[in-house]
């Protein structure tokens, strides 16, 4: 059974924490949907200051929504487009500090501000996005891009 906890540590310390609590979520589990619900819920409970968390997985050439924690989202987004189109085409994480001021930004909660989005790849190919929005502009910064990373990395140990 999975207990909340209170991450009272530095702000590396919790994400260690973080890390650790996501493997024991999935090492046991085949199924890659309920691995990435739990993935998704797990982010949602520890990061503050988020109003969208969640994964697009890669179908037919596209992201399309997958398992996530917030308001109903955008279903498709072409390779490409936007920040989590432009993050699985160039296969690099994308930090925005202010969606409105990034190209053909695809704005599916009107409250975000900022942006980060970290490629799934698995066997060279990217298999999805974590993406997770913020209301506040700059929410994130390159601890949360290293750690955030980390954790699809943790991930993809998991999903086949």
């Amino acid at each position: 059974m999975f207990k909340v906890e209170t991450y009272s540590d530095s702000r590396e310390k919790n994400y260690d924490l973080l890390i650790k609590q996501l493997k024991a979520l999935v090492e046991d589990e085949k199924n890659a949907i309920a691995n990435f619900s739990n993935a998704s819920a797990l982010l949602n409970q520890f990061l503050d200051r988020v109003n969208w968390v969640g994964f697009y997985l890669m179908e037919d050439g596209e992201l399309v929504l997958g398992p996530f924690q917030g308001l109903p989202a955008c279903v498709r987004i072409p390779l490409g487009k936007g920040v989590c189109g432009t993050a699985a085409s160039t296969q690099e994480t994308l930090r925005v500090e202010d969606v409105h001021a990034f190209p053909g930004h695809i704005a599916c909660d009107a409250a975000s501000q900022s942006e980060i989005v970290v490629p799934m790849i698995k066997d060279g190919q990217v298999i999805g996005v974590l993406d997770i929005d913020s209301p506040e502009k700059n929410r994130f910064d390159e601890l949360d891009q290293q750690k955030l990373e980390e954790f699809v990395d943790m991930l993809l140990q998991y999903i086949s």
